[in-house]
């Protein structure tokens, strides 16, 4: 199963990546197969996938690392392989395994990535000072690349992949190995990247990362696109209904008869719930589920309390992004299999 948004740019303006039924073969070993998507200028977008999903192999096509076996990819209106120059003037990549100078200072080896990409001379300073600031390893410039810490050295290459302040960011795996601390400091710095209306794409199979991050969500497996869309506008197409779970102390069938009297209500489901914590009174937990587009919370708020049941909590059920890419996956494989 393939779920798609009806476009799949957004609508905050023209495209700064563009891919086009890109695949990749590698022998006969097929990687990515028909592979296309948009990311709009100042998005910033997940592209998720387990192990061996094709994540990487599709970013290094749309880079320009990789020619493709067939298909197109475009940074900011340039082709990636007939204008690779072009492109690259606009892209600043980190990929999966970041290729650093162990034995250089940062400051030098920053200096040598200002030099390769052929930022003018009289601006190397500038822009070098600029970008240990912006990724906050202004304290650490002096030091050898190889004595930082992993969570520094990732610092360190993401600050290449902004120099020379480009329109698009790519970052693949930006956190992986990293301590839980080390991760939050480079949630927070991608975040402030994505602020400044940069394009970024963040691949990972993190999915936290991308709840915290992204806007929207590029889903892949075994090297195919499941799906392009919000995870809000996923879990729409994936669930039937919108649901509501109210914690009552008692559940009668007098009161479940009228909740199923609320306009849009399709199910109302009965299912047992622990003690509440601060009162000690016992609950009932009752799913109401309507039709999607509908917001009935107050009516059902107001049956309960007429009814005298004892409303003790009132929230939507919203399924995470690891419940939808495990849905979606799930029926991938299913659907292999059958």
């Amino acid at each position: 199963m393939t779920v798609s948004s009806s476009a799949t740019q957004a609508d905050t303006g023209p495209a700064e990546i563009c891919a086009e039924h890109l695949h990749k073969s590698f022998g006969g070993t097929v990687a990515v197969r028909d592979v296309s998507f948009q990311v709009a200028r100042g998005e910033v977008i997940g592209f998720l996938g387990p192990n061996g999903a094709g994540k990487s192999t599709t970013l290094r096509m749309v880079t320009g690392v990789f020619p493709p076996t067939s298909g197109r990819a475009s940074i900011a209106g340039h082709d990636v392989v007939r204008e690779a120059i072009l492109a690259r003037r606009n892209l600043g990549y980190l990929p999966e395994r970041t290729s650093l100078y162990s034995d250089m200072a940062v400051t030098d080896y920053l200096r040598f990535v200002a030099d390769m990409k052929q930022i003018p001379a009289r601006e190397v300073t500038k822009t070098v000072t600029w970008a240990m600031g912006a990724t906050g390893i202004e304290h650490v410039s002096h030091r050898l690349v190889g004595n930082l810490s992993k969570g520094y050295r990732q610092r360190v290459g993401i600050a290449q992949a902004v120099l020379g302040d480009p329109s698009v960011l790519i970052l693949d795996e930006p956190t992986s190995g990293l301590d839980p601390e080390q991760v939050s400091d480079i949630r927070a710095l991608i975040r402030g990247l994505g602020d400044e209306k940069r394009t970024v794409v963040l691949s990972t199979h993190i999915l936290p990362e991308v709840e915290m991050i992204c806007s929207r969500v590029i889903i892949l497996a075994g090297g195919r696109i499941l799906a392009v869309d919000a995870p809000s506008q996923l879990e729409r197409r994936l669930r039937p209904y919108k649901e509501f779970a109210a914690r009552v102390v008692e559940a009668s069938d007098v009161l479940l008869t009228s909740l199923r009297t609320v306009d849009h209500v399709a199910e109302v489901v009965v299912e047992a719930a622990p003690a509440d914590e601060e009162s000690g009174a016992e609950g009932t937990r009752i799913l109401v589920r309507l039709e999607h587009g509908f917001d009935m919370r107050r009516e059902i708020a107001s049956k309960i309390v007429d009814g005298g049941a004892g409303l003790l909590e009132l929230q939507p059920v919203v399924m995470t992004l690891e419940e939808i890419f495990l849905k979606l996956v799930g029926e991938t494989h299913e659907s292999q299999r059958s």
